[in-house]
């Protein structure tokens, strides 16, 4: 009797929470996440940033552009060109990161080995179509291989994600298999070194890293992590598990973590994109696994919060703007 009892009190307790969440949800002082077509047209966008005056800047590696979005209205104008193109559908300008006023790209994928001329590196931006090299990472990468043994062919690396830290920036390669710190004067080094783990997105908390992990092809969901590090740290704490391909990882309102899966892995050749409209926005849980708050999504790239609202940048184009995404998660497909 005492058994079946507290069974029954926690069926109540349940149906009470779920009751009130949906109550709360519908109120109108919080809705359940609904992603909303914002823009479209841009080419090859992968990186991403809330920049100067609370608008996102997207870096569009066929275009060797980047692009200033309204995230109100979803209007395009160009902010910078000039900047590297993508040689092999993939590369150019990367990734973008503000400090002040003045921008800051990634850009990979444009030496020697495919046919380039380009520097490997950081580029700071002077004007609409001036840049600046600010650090030669193809060349650091050259004169600093891995350690680590895995196998890798592109010995300039493919560097994926750029973001600010403690006056400089911090960079994943994720072909190489690191996190590298370049400071304001150009110098590059190490900071962590992994195996094959493919190390995607950032994210910044204090002097707390949180990276996201894509996997070994074939990127299986188990090998989709977030994890955690510290300035001086030589290991990762293992934060949440569970989602394939990601490649991204924000804190959205109230310091909620979240991240960004581009979906199942579609296989070889090493570093293609996931199968069309797997992708998802996931929420990190303090049990170590992952929520999905919105699924379908084609190919995403990037993930920006400006308060509540979630912005998933793709490798199609399209920015994706999706509302209410700290409300209960009821999950909501694209």
């Amino acid at each position: 009797m005492k058994q079946q009892a507290l069974r029954t009190i926690a069926t109540l307790s349940f149906l009470l929470m779920l009751t009130a969440a949906t109550a709360y949800a519908q109120s109108g002082l919080c809705r359940a996440p609904n992603a909303i077509l914002l823009a479209t047209g841009l080419e090859g966008a992968t990186g991403s940033t809330v920049g100067p005056g609370g608008a996102l800047y997207v870096t569009e590696g066929a275009a060797g552009r980047i692009s200033r979005v309204d995230p109100q209205t979803g209007e395009i104008t160009t902010f910078a060109s000039g900047l590297p193109k993508s040689i092999i559908g993939i590369g150019g300008a990367i990734d973008v990161a503000f400090i002040g006023q003045t921008a800051y790209v990634l850009v990979t994928l444009v030496g020697s080995q495919f046919g380039g001329t380009d520097v490997v590196g950081i580029y700071r931006v002077d004007g609409p179509d001036s840049f600046t090299v600010l650090a030669d990472i193809g060349e650091f990468n050259l004169e600093n291989p891995p350690t680590i043994p895995f196998e890798f062919f592109i010995p300039t690396g493919l560097q994926f994600a750029l973001q600010t830290y403690r006056g400089g920036f911090l960079v994943t390669d994720g072909h190489l298999n690191r996190v590298l710190r370049v400071t304001l004067d150009g110098e590059v080094t190490e900071l962590i070194a992994f195996g094959d783990v493919v190390p995607t997105g950032l994210a910044v908390s204090g002097n707390t890293v949180y990276m996201a992990e894509a996997g070994p092809v074939p990127h299986l969901p188990q090998n989709g992590k977030v994890v955690s590090f510290g300035p001086k740290s030589s290991t990762v704490a293992q934060v949440a598990s569970g989602a394939p391909l990601l490649v991204d990882v924000e804190f959205g309102h109230g310091r909620s973590l979240y991240a960004l899966s581009q979906g199942e892995g579609s296989g070889e050749p090493a570093g293609s994109p996931a199968l069309p409209n797997t992708g998802s926005l996931v929420k990190v849980n303090g049990d170590g696994t992952f929520t999905i708050i919105t699924d379908g999504l084609d190919r995403p790239t990037s993930l920006e919060f400006i308060g509540d609202t979630a912005y998933v940048v793709t490798l199609t184009g399209e920015i994706w703007r999706i509302d209410g995404v700290s409300c209960p998660p009821f999950g909501v497909s694209r």
